[in-house]
């Protein structure tokens, strides 16, 4: 028995992501990186237990941040959550795979159902969210990162009151950038830090 359950998630081989343009970091052009990605025939859906373990596919995780007056969202991993590797870190992210639920693989509208179902399953806000596509993710030099690409997308509350629906995210505020980028960064999951910088640097 899969401990996934089975589940199947958006894939794309680590060739495309290479066509590109290959980096570990941030990169502020993520319409190139997922247009290219959603062509015919690149992103297909992967049996996740294979995928976690396969570095020759990247699997695409929608990367949501929430802000507020020049705070950002965070919260607390806990064991609740699916990915033993990041219990007890802190993240800014909403979001996640994308499942066949969400339509067909190799499809722009697909990941964005995705992206819009995972933040639904996660978090209840009310007010205006002005949403932009921010930034692509990738970190290959540890064993989560290697199989993973965060398209990073970014939101601009009109108020601050956000609550979360899911028992793995605890904690949960708006914080300053300083807070982020001073005492807390060291507990920044690694995607959370390379967000945090990726902020400051525009300021």
């Amino acid at each position: 028995m899969s401990k996934y359950d089975g589940e199947q998630v958006l894939v794309v081989p680590r060739e495309a992501f290479e066509a590109v343009g290959a980096f570990n970091g941030v990169r502020m052009n993520p319409q190139e990186y997922l247009a290219a990605f959603m062509q015919p025939g690149v992103a297909r859906y992967m049996d996740r237990e294979l995928a976690e373990e396969s570095p020759q596919f990247k699997q695409i995780i929608a990367y949501a941040i929430f802000c507020h007056q020049g705070r950002v969202l965070a919260y607390a991993r806990t064991s609740k959550g699916g990915e033993a590797r990041l219990h007890d870190k802190m993240s800014l992210g909403i979001g996640g795979h994308i499942n066949p639920v969400d339509g067909l693989a190799d499809n722009v509208e697909t990941y964005l159902a995705g992206v819009e179902r995972e933040i639904r399953e996660e978090i209840a806000f009310s007010g205006e969210a002005k949403q932009e596509l921010y930034a692509v993710i990738n970190d290959d030099t540890n064993e989560v990162g290697s199989v993973h690409f965060g398209v990073v997308h970014r939101f601009e509350l009109d108020n601050p009151e956000v609550k979360p629906l899911e028992k793995k995210l605890a904690s949960m505020e708006f914080r300053t950038l300083e807070e982020l980028a001073g005492p807390l960064y060291e507990r920044l999951e690694t995607w959370s830090a390379i967000c945090v910088d990726a902020l400051k640097a525009e300021r």
